[in-house]
């Protein structure tokens, strides 16, 4: 698979989940190595072994040390596992889906009332809906007992088949209404039963292990609960949901928890509050980020990185307005189309406006202001714009999902005959402002025509092979998402691969021909006329708050030097080098570099303060910095590098920056 970068977004269109997002948002493949900041124990431990002073007293701290390298390599063994997934051991997915009908048939053994609706398995694991009292975390534990306790009976799966009025009688027999709606819902027969011995039974189409001790208790764990709304409808009942994860061996579990609490520790919202980056204020509403001067100043960085690489790929930049009038959108079609996620409409002057979900029109609008000759394709603007989008409460998550965002997104309006060419330089802009960030794993799929969806299927097919095509050009490889395409066009999603092994969708491509994200009504107002103009668009970073949002998580906080809020920290050894630390903090931020001077408290403590806020760079002044005119320089990722002039300081910072290297 080709390499690209990391990046984090929001696709086009979200989907709505029906309950409060995973603590892990997509499965890990490979599990994270230990942090960068083990680099400084290695660091210390090679410097206290090659010092030729070192005393016995000195030992046990080596000791010490070289026990906590062997926990971390052992650590790393862990980490480097790789997890099977659903897709690549048949074994491992009927382990789950098993496990899934195990913990309903424990449900109903501890609390008879409790109604079952649907079990599958998921990326990680399993769930299962019950519409019954709330849960606790110790009604898990009793339910995992129980669970153990059917798995060492050793009950066989059985598989039968009914008629449909058998299955509706059997269901009436046992009043549960949920599988009765359930069984309206299956349009094939016979009708599919598994039976768990001879004590319980479900609607089911398998696959299944054959016996219930075919599972290996020590390989799953139940792992929360959470509520959802029955079919995701906030107008039905609320239900119990409890998440658990299964695995085919107590390594793999072992392995898999390490990555969850290695998730939890990178946690952007936990760590967007420890840093100062941003907050969600309850105040304003839910949805909403307040970015603070920290995290502000990260956003500035990612955007002039994203405005330079467009400028210089020809590309003009755009500026629109938040709200236009609600007739807009329903010309585009997004009231027919994305109305669910659109909030209501507002009255200006007897006039109806609509806040705008989507920048894509207001492209359109400027576009059309004047006549255009064939000779001033291709057209390619962007913008990074403000969107605001209706979801629910319980599915808002951070940053990652928000009712409000900026969203970046370009257009490119060209004749047919060019478009196979700017696709494919839309894919080398992809990959080149990717790229700037770091990051190497991604997949690509071409999602194709959905079932609703506005254009001939000439139309489609012609837009489709453009992207294949470009795709091929490229030399990427792809899988075909059937049916994943937005409503007015085939797309290329690229998901990218965080530290963990996450994948997140993060650019989108689209190919429209004729008619692009606007109905054709729409499109008859436009100016040109040539039968075969086309519009590709893309948005390489997909929102900026749930990019930060995965930036945050790639680095646990640990940004790299040129993207660090605060580049370097001056610290004086007593109040009576502040003077010479205000000079330095002068230097240092008329050459560009983000610093600050910090004091009061013992060297010690200013010294922990700034590894707990990842300073990257520390400057200690003493007397003896001050008449040397130089400070001592210690690096979160290098250990101590020694005493620096200030000029050679800076110096080294710039170079670093430049090169985008640690110092």
């Amino acid at each position: 698979m080709a390499t690209l970068h990391f990046l984090l977004s929001s696709s086009r269109f979200l989907s709505k989940p029906t309950s409060p997002p995973l603590p892990n948002p997509s499965l890990s493949l490979h599990l994270p190595l230990k942090p960068l900041v083990s680099f400084s124990k290695r660091h210390q431990l090679k410097r206290l072994r090659g010092s030729a002073v070192a005393t016995d007293s000195a030992q046990p701290a080596v000791e010490h040390q070289e026990e906590s390298v062997r926990e971390t390599q052992k650590q790393e063994q862990t980490a480097r596992l790789v997890l099977p997934t659903n897709d690549s051991s048949d074994e491992l997915l009927r382990i789950r889906h098993t496990c899934a009908h195990v913990m309903a048939m424990a449900v109903q053994k501890l609390y008879p009332e409790a109604k079952v609706t649907i079990g599958p398995w998921i990326d990680n694991g399993f769930y299962y809906d019950f519409d019954m009292e709330p849960l606790t975390d110790k009604d898990l534990k009793r339910i995992k007992k129980e669970m153990d306790r059917i798995i060492k009976r050793n009950l066989p799966l059985v598989r039968e088949e009914v008629s449909r009025d058998e299955a509706q009688r059997r269901i009436m027999d046992i009043n549960e209404p949920y599988k009765m709606e359930i069984l309206d819902g299956i349009k094939e027969d016979p009708i599919t039963i598994y039976h768990i011995g001879n004590e319980w039974w479900d609607l089911c189409a398998g696959p299944h292990v054959e016996t219930t001790g075919r599972i290996n208790n020590k390989a799953f764990e139940l792992e929360s609960v959470a509520g959802a709304y029955w079919r995701g409808d906030e107008k039905k009942p609320m239900l119990q949901r409890i998440y658990g994860t299964a695995w085919e061996n107590e390594e793999q579990l072992k392995a898999y928890l390490h990555f969850k609490e290695e998730a939890k520790r990178r946690d952007h919202r936990r760590i967007g509050q420890d840093l100062d980056l941003f907050s969600i204020q309850e105040d304003a509403g839910g949805g909403l980020v307040f970015w603070h001067p920290k995290g502000a100043i990260v956003r500035h960085i990612i955007e002039d990185s994203w405005r330079k690489t467009h400028i210089e790929h020809g590309y003009d930049l755009l500026f629109t307005p938040h709200v236009a009038k609600a007739d807009l959108w329903k010309i585009s079609g997004h009231l027919d189309f994305y109305k669910e996620n659109m909030y209501d409409q507002m009255e200006v002057e007897d006039e109806l406006y609509q806040l705008r979900p989507m920048n894509c029109p207001y492209h359109i609008l400027v576009y059309k202001r004047k006549l255009h000759s064939y000779r001033d394709f291709p057209i390619r603007v962007a913008e990074l714009g403000t969107v605001y989008r209706y979801e629910l409460s319980g599915s808002l998550h951070g940053l990652f999902r928000v009712r409000g965002f900026t969203q970046d997104d370009a257009h490119i309006f060209c004749l047919e005959d060019q478009i196979k060419d700017e696709i494919r330089g839309v894919l080398d802009l992809t990959e080149e402002i990717l790229l700037q960030f770091g990051f190497s794993k991604y997949e690509v799929n071409l999602s194709t025509r959905p079932e609703k969806a506005v254009g001939d299927d000439d139309i489609w097919e012609k837009a489709t092979i453009a992207l294949k095509d470009a795709l091929d050009d490229k030399g990427w490889s792809y899988q075909i998402d059937e049916g994943g395409g937005a409503f007015y066009g085939p797309k290329i999603d690229l998901k990218i691969e965080d530290a963990l092994g996450r994948k997140w969708q993060c650019s989108t491509i689209q190919a429209s021909l004729d008619l692009s994200p606007f109905s054709a009504s729409f499109w008859t107002f436009l100016p040109y006329s040539a039968p075969s103009l086309s519009i590709p668009f893309m948005a390489v970073l997909g929102s900026l708050e749930r990019f930060f949002g995965v930036l945050i998580e790639h680095y646990a906080g640990d940004f790299p030097l040129w993207l660090a809020p605060i580049q370097a920290r001056v610290l004086p050894v007593t109040d009576a080098q502040l003077g010479f630390c205000s000079e330095v903090i002068g230097k240092l931020k008329a050459n560009g570099i983000r610093a600050e001077v910090c004091h009061g408290e013992r060297l010690p403590k200013l010294v922990r303060n700034a590894e707990k806020q990842k300073i990257p760079l520390m400057a200690v002044v003493g007397a003896k910095e001050v008449e040397t005119q130089c400070v001592t320089i210690r690096s979160r990722f290098g250990g101590e590098l020694g005493t620096m002039k200030i000029d050679e300081f800076i110096s080294s910072i710039q170079q670093a920056i430049k090169n985008r290297t640690l110092l």
